[in-house]
Parts: structure tokens; C-alpha cells; sequence
């Protein structure tokens, strides 16, 4: 069917035709670039990746087959060099989903994280194999708190888990350097204590990541038990502390010395804007354009429209130049189930990538840090702005290391 332009006057009155350029319609052909949809049949033993490829093909699935590929052939693609950022949000580690974490930091494939505090606490159960079960969400949890039992939707354990979990941590805490420092340093200390010391360290990603010096951070330090437990260290009468603008510093260091940057964001919440912040800490705040991040995936079951979506769409935050305008359509936004959907892609990436050198970025912060002291007082806004914060940043590394 052909298509008609339209004719006659413009709504305004006028005639369009005499003001307008005229407006160029794709044809068909434009439209139908994507790959044919076919119902593939089901093989007995096919892979993760086999099935992502042939059967996830609209729809969310769709989404989840796009974010997959997006996340293995660019994101994962050694010429890309892309230093990759997992954010976690949701109770994500008690149900398991830690396997998946550890899986990608031993292939190289997540290169630091932004986690809730929550998340690496209950991470600590499985080090020190306290049990949790699966359970039932039709549980009565007036009977549940008689019997001692804490139940995370229809995860089930002890509460003796948290009450052990806790005097491990303020044990521990009386070890460490008593002074302020970073959620980074604070997470690498608990997780080589816990490859000394824990009974099942490789089924934790805090101990793993302090195997590998994969760096991560809590945007929220004080709302989750870790935070809790070190409250009580200082009252009583200790010094170690947690200062969140070494963690500013620290994660816009790693986004300004990276190549390209990518991010895959489970849930939302604080931990997806603090990493997308670096950005604007960058250009806004600090006078260094980078751009913007270049790979954007998140698994998430928020709409926008209600203005809880932590950061909103890939395409809002191309306004705050979080992300590049050319790179919008290298995001991918799933809505599914976080404990579903980051599984499956995964486990293709673990099918269809290659494993990658560990950055291993701990270890190569200090280094960061300087880069960042050094382009901001090259490049950024105000010579004299720049010289006295930048000295303001090498204090604040100075006062850490006391």
C-alpha cells in the first residue's frame, strides 16, 4: 500500500506544504531489519544460550535475548575494553543469586560493584554456612518470630544467623585499622577475614571479590546490619568509620580512567544512581566530560511513570549526561524478575564469551585517584577552584591512610 502525505492545509491554518520540508517516510523494508521470528522446537539437553538464542525472541524475552547479547558481544568484547559495574539492589543474595556474581568475577566479566548494605550481609551467611532454606511465602510470621525464624519473602532461617552474623562482624571490626575509609576497603577487609577464617568462603562474594581485589561499594553504608553493627564498634569507644565521599572519589576515579564503561543494574535503588552519578560528579561537579557511560542494562519491575524507577530510563538519563546520546541504543531496559532474568543472561555470557584478565581494581585505586586529581586540576572548571579541590581530595586520601 502506498503512503500518502498528507495534504491541505497545516492545523495552524497555514499551508504546510508551502513551509515545511517535505518529510522523508521509510519504506517497509527499513522496518524489517530484525531477524525472523520462528517457533524453533525444544532439544532434550540444550544450553541456557541455545535456548536464549532460539526461543527468547519478543516480548520480555526478547529483552532478556538483547541485554544477553548486548552484555557478551560488546560488553564482554576484549577490543571494547569496557570496565564493567554490577549494581545490586533487592534481596538478591539470599536467594541465591551470589552464584551468579561469583561466576562472572572469576571470568573477568564484572569489574567492581555498587551493592546495599543488606546484600553483603546476608552474603556473609553463606561464608560461615549458616543456613538458609527455602520456604513458603503463606507462611504466619506471628508464628514464625515464636519460633525464631526470619523469613525474607519465601526465604527461611534462624534468627540466631543474624545474632552469630553480627558478633562475627564486631569481632572482626576490632582487627581492622581504626580510622575512616572507604565501603571499598571496609568490604576487602570482612572478605579476607572471611577467606582466613570462613568454613565456605567460595560460595560468597565478598570473599571472593577480595580473592580477586574486585572493589565494592555501598551508597548507603548505614542502612543495612553491617552498618548497624559498626555503630555499636563506635560506641564502643572505637574509630574506625566509614566516610561515603572516599567512595565518590573512588568510583568516579575508576569511571574517568576506564576506556568505555558499562553497567548491569539488578533492581535499582541507591546503588544504580551512585554508580550513574559519576558522570555528572565528572562533567557537573568536577569539569571533566567524559560523555557519558556507554552500556546501559537494567533488570528491573518499576515503570517510570510512577517516579520510583531509581534514575529513571537510559533515555532520561541521557539528559543528565549519564549516559552518551550515541550510545542510547546500547541499552537494554528487562522487566522481569531480577532472581529470573540475571541468571539466564549469565549464563549465556558464561557460554558465549571468553573469560577476561581480572582488572582487579582495588589494588589500582591510589593510581586512579591521582589520574582524577590530575585531570581535574587540568581540565577542570576554574583554575583556582580546581587547585583547591583537588588538594582537597589528596587530603582526604591523606586522612584515610593515617
Amino acid at each position: 500500500m502506498p503512503h500518502r502525505m498528507h495534504e491541505g492545509p497545516a492545523p495552524d491554518g497555514h499551508d504546510s506544504a508551502n513551509h515545511d520540508e517535505p518529510q522523508s517516510i521509510p519504506g517497509a523494508e527499513e522496518y524489517l531489519t530484525g531477524e525472523r521470528i520462528v517457533p524453533h522446537q525444544l532439544t532434550p539437553g540444550m544450553s541456557v544460550a541455545d535456548l536464549l538464542d532460539s526461543s527468547f525472541q519478543a516480548y520480555n524475552a526478547g529483552r532478556i535475548n538483547e541485554a544477553a547479547r548486548l552484555y557478551t558481544q560488546r560488553m564482554l568484547d576484549p577490543q571494547q575494553d569496557v570496565t564493567v559495574c554490577l549494581t545490586i539492589a533487592g534481596a538478591m543474595t539470599p536467594a541465591g543469586v551470589g552464584g551468579s556474581i561469583i561466576t562472572l568475577m572469576e571470568r573477568g566479566a564484572i569489574d567492581f560493584m555498587v551493592s546495599t548494605g543488606a546484600n553483603l550481609y546476608h552474603d556473609i551467611h553463606h561464608a560461615l554456612d549458616y543456613a538458609l532454606h527455602r520456604g513458603s511465602f503463606k507462611l504466619s510470621d506471628p508464628d514464625l518470630h515464636e519460633a525464631g525464624v526470619i523469613r525474607i519473602y519465601d526465604v527461611l532461617f534462624l534468627d540466631e544467623v543474624l545474632l552469630d552474623t553480627d558478633r562475627f562482624l564486631r569481632e572482626i571490626f576490632k582487627t581492622f585499622p581504626q580510622r575512616p575509609m572507604s565501603t571499598a576497603e571496609l568490604h576487602h577487609l570482612i572478605g579476607q577475614r572471611l577467606l582466613e577464617v570462613g568454613v565456605d568462603p567460595e560460595h560468597s562474594v565478598l570473599a571472593m571479590a577480595a580473592k580477586w581485589n574486585v572493589p565494592i561499594y555501598t551508597s548507603s553504608p548505614g542502612d543495612s546490619s553491617i552498618g548497624m553493627n559498626l555503630a555499636r564498634h563506635q560506641l564502643d569507644g572505637n574509630a574506625l568509620t566509614i566516610d561515603p565521599l572516599y567512595d565518590v572519589h573512588e568510583t568516579t576515579a575508576i569511571v574517568q580512567a576506564a576506556t568505555r564503561n558499562g553497567v548491569i543494574i539488578l533492581g535499582g535503588g541507591s546503588p544504580k544512581n551512585f554508580y550513574l552519578q559519576t558522570q555528572p560528579q565528572l562533567w557537573e561537579v568536577l569539569g571533566i566530560n567524559k560523555g557519558g557511560h556507554d552500556y546501559f542494562i537494567q533488570i528491573t519491575q518499576d515503570a517510570p511513570h510512577w517516579g520510583g524507577l531509581s534514575g529513571a530510563t537510559p533515555s532520561e538519563a541521557v539528559s543528565w549526561g549519564k549516559i552518551k546520546p550515541e550510545q542510547l541504543e546500547e541499552s537494554v531496559v528487562v522487566y522481569a524478575d531480577t532472581t529470573v532474568a540475571f541468571p539466564l543472561i549469565a549464563a549465556y555470557a558464561v557460554s558465549r564469551a571468553e573469560p577476561r584478565p581480572r582488572r582487579e581494581l582495588y589494588t589500582r585505586r591510589e593510581e586512579m585517584m591521582e589520574a582524577l586529581r590530575s585531570a581535574y586540576r587540568e581540565g577542570g572548571s576554574g583554575s583556582d577552584i580546581a587547585t583547591s579541590s583537588g588538594e582537597g581530595i589528596e587530603q582526604a586520601v591523606i586522612d584515610r591512610d593515617r
